[in-house]
Formats: C-alpha cells, sequence, structure tokens
C-alpha cells in the first residue's frame, strides 16, 4: 500500500510539474493590437485564451502594422501579431524569417483582405446577369446618380485610401467614363459607409469600393463583383495602384493574406500546445464581420467583444484549444 501511494503521489507530482512547467514555459508575453476593429477583438481573445486555458501571462500592446512587424522583424518584439497584413511589408517579412526573429503561423482569416466593388445582395439576386465589372457597365440605367440621374453611379472612397486610388484607376482602365458612369468622392469613410446604409435601408441600388472583413459587411450582405479579368501583379505595380498613371489596365483585385507572426523565440520557449492553437485559431469573413458589427451595435471594447465571441461560439472555439483548456476557460467565462 505505501508503495502504492508512493506511486500515486510521484504520477500527480510529475503531472503537476509538466503543468506548471508549461505554463512556465509560457510565462510573460506581449500581444500587439492593431487600431482596427477585427484586430482588436482577435489580440483580446488571445490573450484571454492564453491567460485562462494556458497558464500564461499575456499582455495587450497598441501597435499598427507598419511599426509591429518591422519591431517584429527586426527585435522579435512583441511577441504576437494575431492580424498581420504581410503583403504590406514583403520585404520586411522576408528578412526577419530568413534571418531567424519572426515565424508565419497558421491565419486568423484565412478568407483574406478582399478589396474591390459590391453590390447589395438583394440586389444581385434580383439581377443575376449582373455578375462582372463589364456586366456592370451595361447598366448604368439601373444605378442612377442622384446629381445627375442620366448617369450611373459608382461610389469611391475618400482621399489617401489606397482603394481609393485603385478604383480611381480601375474606372478608367475600364473605361467607365465612356459607357455613360460617374465615380462619386464620398468624402470620408463615414459618408461612404452612409451611402451603403442608406441605399440597403431604402433596398436601392448601389455600387462601390469597399473591403471584407468589417462590421458595415457583416450588417449588411453584399455580394463582390468579379472583375472578369486576372490579376496582373506587373499592370497593378506599375500603374494600377499608382495615382497618377495615365494609361491603367482592367485587373482583378489581389487578395491580401493575413497571417499570425509570432517571434521566433517565443516559439521555441512554449509548450507545444500553446503554438497548435494558434495554428488552429481562424475566422471565416462572415464570421468575423457579424461579431465586429454587433460590436459596433454595442459600442463594445475588443475584450466585450472576445467575450461575447466566447460565450455565443463554444463550437467553434473548442476545436482550436485542447480539452483540458477548454475546461478552464468555460470555467473563467
Amino acid at each position: 500500500m505505501k508503495s502504492l501511494l508512493a506511486s500515486t503521489c510521484l504520477i500527480f507530482g510529475t503531472l503537476a510539474a509538466s503543468s506548471f512547467a508549461h505554463a512556465a514555459d509560457c510565462g510573460d508575453l506581449t500581444i500587439a493590437s492593431m487600431n482596427w476593429q477585427s484586430a482588436e477583438v482577435i489580440s483580446n481573445l488571445d490573450k484571454i485564451i492564453l491567460n485562462e486555458g494556458y497558464g500564461c501571462n499575456a499582455e495587450i500592446t497598441i501597435g499598427d502594422t507598419v511599426p509591429t512587424i518591422t519591431s517584429m522583424a527586426e527585435k522579435g518584439q512583441p511577441d504576437i501579431a494575431p492580424e498581420a497584413w504581410i503583403d504590406l511589408l514583403p520585404d520586411v517579412v522576408k528578412k526577419g524569417t530568413d534571418e531567424g526573429r519572426i515565424v508565419q503561423v497558421g491565419s486568423p482569416l484565412p478568407d483574406g483582405g478582399i478589396q474591390g466593388w459590391w453590390i447589395p445582395k438583394y440586389f444581385a439576386e434580383a439581377h443575376p446577369d449582373i455578375k462582372t465589372i463589364a456586366d456592370l457597365l451595361k447598366h448604368p440605367d439601373l444605378f442612377p446618380d442622384p446629381e445627375d440621374p442620366s448617369k450611373g453611379a459608382i461610389y469611391n472612397g475618400p482621399q489617401g485610401w489606397g482603394g481609393t486610388v485603385v478604383t480611381t484607376q480601375l474606372y478608367k482602365a475600364f473605361e467607365a467614363d465612356k459607357a455613360g458612369w460617374t465615380l462619386v468622392d464620398t468624402g470620408s469613410a463615414a459618408g461612404l459607409d452612409g451611402s451603403i446604409s442608406k441605399a440597403y435601408e431604402r433596398q436601392q441600388a448601389w455600387v462601390g469600393y469597399y473591403w471584407a472583413p468589417t462590421a458595415l459587411l457583416g450588417k449588411y450582405e453584399m455580394v463582390q463583383l468579379e472583375a472578369g479579368v486576372a490579376y496582373n501583379e506587373a499592370e497593378w505595380k506599375r500603374c494600377n495602384t499608382v495615382a497618377d498613371c495615365p494609361d491603367p489596365k482592367p485587373s482583378a483585385w489581389p487578395v491580401d493574406t493575413i497571417v499570425t507572426l509570432v517571434a521566433k523565440p517565443f516559439s521555441e520557449r512554449v509548450g507545444p500546445e500553446v503554438m497548435d492553437y494558434l495554428n488552429k485559431r481562424s475566422f471565416s469573413n462572415g464570421t468575423i464581420s457579424k461579431l465586429m458589427a454587433w460590436m459596433t451595435d454595442n459600442q463594445a471594447t475588443g475584450e466585450l467583444g472576445a467575450k461575447h465571441f466566447l460565450e455565443e461560439n463554444k463550437d467553434i472555439w473548442k476545436a482550436w484549444v485542447s480539452p483540458e483548456a477548454a475546461e478552464k476557460i468555460e470555467a473563467a467565462l
């Protein structure tokens, strides 16, 4: 009996030591929260899951794409950037990866960042013949410009946005003006959002620039128009993204790659369960857009959005974590 008791104590002691080792390995870490809604909620979700499920001591640090990725690539800090749009800094990411300071770990948004021209879903269903930009341009009469109903209106973003430049260039490339269209400057992000909201509430036609994932597309279902042509990388870089280039060519929009970046030292010191979670944690654009719409409607912070997601979507997040971690996280809610 003494031998059995000693063995039992040894087993439990070993398990406890193993559990403590995992927690100690995770230790203190920093998670970058970028200054947009999806990044805020995902970073807070990671903080809750890593702290409650895996015994980490994670803290949020405020960042933005360029300074955060550059710092990780050069200094290995912060430890995690949950939502890194790496196509914006390909050379920096490659250098940091080649020099062993960062690793790419799965993707929080595997659908990618999607930009383009969109129409309301109800309009797309009523007009199934309009699937591409070429299809659209045949029907300016269906999208009357409020200032000149004899022309169709394509709504653009505010000045200073990359998407605004590209929309202006594609308007020229597809010769939309010759087809009887005008390009409407909405003046601001609020003006662009307001034009969509107004059209949707009145069930009217609308076409213009937007992107996903966003809270607005979580609230209003929109359908992206196909370009009808392939993505032309050379022309995209040469002219379609350059405001004063005189001869842009038709092209599809590229899909932006979004990954989770992890500092190499952190990836090497934490237990495999933590890295497994970061690899598995992902949302469809539809799921994250609906979550952001809830946050907007409820004026919720990233932390409140993360807690709402954990409470309402257990079937999704439990597949990302170990059974033991899931039990701890659920107990903490």
